[in-house]
């Protein structure tokens, strides 16, 4: 819910979340880190501390988090989901390639901002509808 999303990004997500998503999707943890524009030494230096994350941090993770539960709730509800289908995997995949509705560019090019996020969730519900911007 929003609320728990709130809830986390202000108690700062533990910094070890972040090799949990990069292992999840399958991706080396420093792409993970520069699509979400996470700064690589500060990070792991929290995952050495076992620190948390600051707000910032955690809501850049936490609206990725967001995306790809997204994925598998449209993929899901379409009834057409194979048995196998992994959201973290897929969007993963989908976020390294151009896409025509965002003038070519690469979904994780726009991953480090609100509005980045917010316009590939408003693309991913376009796509489901059928229609484009």
């Amino acid at each position: 819910s929003a609320l728990e999303r709130v809830r986390l990004v202000k108690q700062g997500l533990p910094a070890r979340t972040v090799q949990e998503m990069s292992v999840a999707m399958g991706l080396p943890r420093d792409q993970l880190m520069r699509a979400v524009g996470l700064a690589r030494s500060t990070v792991e230096r929290k995952i050495a501390a076992r620190a948390r994350l600051s707000e910032g941090e955690s809501e850049k993770l936490v609206g990725l988090s967001r995306l790809i539960g997204q994925v598998d709730a449209m993929v899901r509800e379409s009834g057409q989901a194979p048995d196998d289908f992994d959201a973290a995997r897929w969007f993963a995949a989908w976020m390294a390639q151009p896409v025509a509705a965002l003038g070519g560019l690469c979904p994780q090019e726009l991953l480090d901002t609100a509005d980045g996020r917010e316009a590939l969730a408003t693309l991913l519900l376009q796509s489901q509808s059928g229609v484009y911007a």
